[in-house]
């Protein structure tokens, strides 16, 4: 296989990161924090990487096949974690490098798992840092859903190829495109999030950070209480609108804005997340009114429908200490935490276009157990859903339940106790963020976890963010013969 176009787009992709890193240096700078010099070295060592491998494969080749694709997409997630983990590795936190690489890797795929306490009394070029990976991971995931996986067929994502492109040899051309205008919107998106979050009551620095891990629907918060540490409920309820819209395919928004805005309703997809959201809100709010967990009507609503939002959204803030809710209210955020929300977005989990696709095939086969004879098609969006495409999200489910099944047994292996190995092989495989457990709950991050464990829930979460078929294939001895 030619690995130059993987290097070329890495080299690319690392250079972006290196410029990134200035933004944390000169905040630390002003700061007065001594963390600004780390930034800059890490943004030297990245950028000289960076265009070393662009300048040393820039020619000689001129398309982009599907192994290649693979390749440079499982490769870019791993890549940029490793280079991103530099500057919490050499900061002022004293992390080591498993613990760093853990924090890079939960940010670049929006998981919002940490291994940092402390986060009141961080610089603020640190907590800038990890808002701007969960940023620059929630856009490369939009990108890459709605201009790579539909061509390599990922778990169903060939069903939305009519939104992409036709032939994997427009896969650079028409990806450049896509990111320029998905970007436009991505940004105006947080912006307004961050003005309207500094209105409700957040200062700058804080509005500017939830403002990025919201839309990316990342989770990583200034504060050790996430987003509890804020008290006014209206900053709750424009998180709670920042974690949708991250939530709903970006192509939408395109359509949208060239003026079909009819469309973001007429999308079945958007018709279910707002629909399980809606129901999960209004059941959390009646458990924790009727618990006996002593909330007010209102402060139900708001923690109930928060919480809900964040964890099927796979953001991963927390409002409120939901691990007190008890069986019901843990059982039902623990099922969400696997729906996710719709292919094109930042969110993760399976999706909920999987569930659609299960649900209308499920349908049919009813149909045929009481009419033998009968011909009965499945529908999405109202047009047949080919057989591959069913074949594949069966399989994704599969492999979905497999892993976790893995991750949870080899995290219990190490020595977790139940609750911990289930919960952090769930938030892992799922990108949410969150878990609970007799060694997470102690400090509510991951930090006491072995060393081992924490690289294992790292791959949990690269697996889980790349739809799993996009990393697992790299492992067949088929993939690498010419």
């Amino acid at each position: 296989m030619d690995v130059r176009p993987v290097f070329f787009v890495l080299g690319i992709l690392l250079s972006i990161l290196a410029l990134a890193m200035t933004l944390p240096a000169v905040v630390d700078a002003a700061y007065g924090s001594a963390d600004w010099q780390v930034f800059i070295t890490a943004s030297a060592v990245t950028l000289f990487v960076g265009v070393a491998m662009m300048l040393t494969t820039r020619s000689g080749w001129s398309g982009f096949t599907l192994r290649q694709a693979f390749l440079m997409t499982t490769s870019a997630w791993l890549v940029i974690a490793f280079f991103g983990a530099l500057p919490l590795a050499f900061s002022n936190l004293d992390l080591s490098m498993t613990d760093a690489f853990f924090e890079s890797m939960s940010g670049i795929t929006t998981t919002g798992s940490t291994v940092i306490v402390g986060l009141d009394e961080a610089a603020p070029g640190i907590l800038l840092w990890r808002a701007i990976l969960q940023w620059l991971g929630g856009i490369g995931i939009i990108v890459m859903a709605l201009a790579v996986l539909p061509i390599l067929q990922v778990g169903g994502m060939q069903i939305f190829r009519v939104e992409a492109f036709e032939t994997s040899e427009k896969v650079l051309p028409r990806a450049a495109q896509m990111a320029g205008e998905i970007s436009i919107v991505y940004v105006g998106m947080t912006f307004l999030t961050a003005v309207l979050l500094w209105f409700a009551g957040m200062n700058g620095f804080d509005a500017v950070a939830h403002a990025m891990t919201s839309i990316a629907t990342g989770g990583f918060s200034t504060h050790d209480a996430s987003v509890g540490y804020f008290h006014q409920p209206l900053i709750h309820w424009v998180l709670v609108v920042a974690m949708i819209l991250g939530s709903i395919p970006f192509v939408l928004y395109l359509r949208a804005l060239r003026g079909d805005a009819l469309s973001l309703t007429r999308d079945s997809q958007v018709r279910w997340m707002i629909s399980i959201l809606l129901i999960s809100s209004l059941l959390a709010t009646f458990w924790l009114v009727k618990g006996a967990h002593h909330e007010t009507l209102h402060d139900a609503v708001r923690h109930g429908s928060f919480n809900v939002v964040s964890i099927m959204t796979g953001t991963g803030y927390a409002s409120s200490d939901f691990g007190t809710w008890g069986g019901f209210g843990a059982a039902l955020l623990f099922v969400l935490m696997f729906i996710g929300g719709c292919a094109g977005s930042t969110t993760c989990g399976i999706k909920i276009f999987r569930f659609q696709v299960i649900y209308a095939e499920a349908k049919t086969q009813l149909r045929k157990l009481i009419q033998p004879n009968g011909v009965f098609i499945p529908y999405y969006a109202g047009k047949p859903i080919p057989e591959g495409v069913a074949q594949s999200v069966m399989g994704f489910f599969f492999l979905y339940g497999v892993s976790f099944a893995v991750l949870a047994v080899c995290l219990g292996l190490l020595g977790l106790d139940f609750t911990t190995a289930i919960s952090g092989a769930a938030t892992a495989i799922s990108n949410v963020g969150p878990g609970l457990g007799e060694i997470i709950g102690a400090s509510g991050t991951f930090k006491d976890l072995p060393d081992s464990a924490k690289w294992l829930l790292s791959a949990g979460m690269l697996l889980g963010r790349l739809e799993l078929f996009t990393v697992m294939v790299l492992f067949l001895p088929a993939f690498w013969r010419a």
